[in-house]
């Protein structure tokens, strides 16, 4: 199994998307919140938003990387929103 994820920073309000190939990805949550991811240091706390899961990381990646797209923004941007207005998927 494998998960892209989508975090919120509770003092920037910045979002971050990632993937992970862990079997859970609150562990991988927990390393960014722990500061031991580089690039979400300057954020913390973060809160998990979004998850979704798929077979392999191969296909993971690819997801990741289509939301890092300018139709892929608008995808995140509908989710952060959504999470601002209390309306979760």
């Amino acid at each position: 199994m494998a998960y892209v994820y989508l975090l919120k920073s509770m003092v920037n309000g910045k979002s971050y998307t990632g993937s992970t190939h862990e079997d859970d990805p609150v562990k991988r949550f927990q390393s960014h919140n722990a500061g031991k991811v580089k690039s979400t240091k300057s954020g913390r706390p973060w809160k998990l938003v979004y998850t979704e899961k798929f077979d392999n990381y191969t296909e993971a990646r690819k997801r990741e990387l289509f939301l890092k797209t300018g139709k892929g923004r608008e995808f995140v941007k509908n989710i952060l929103e959504g999470c601002q207005s209390g309306r979760m998927r």
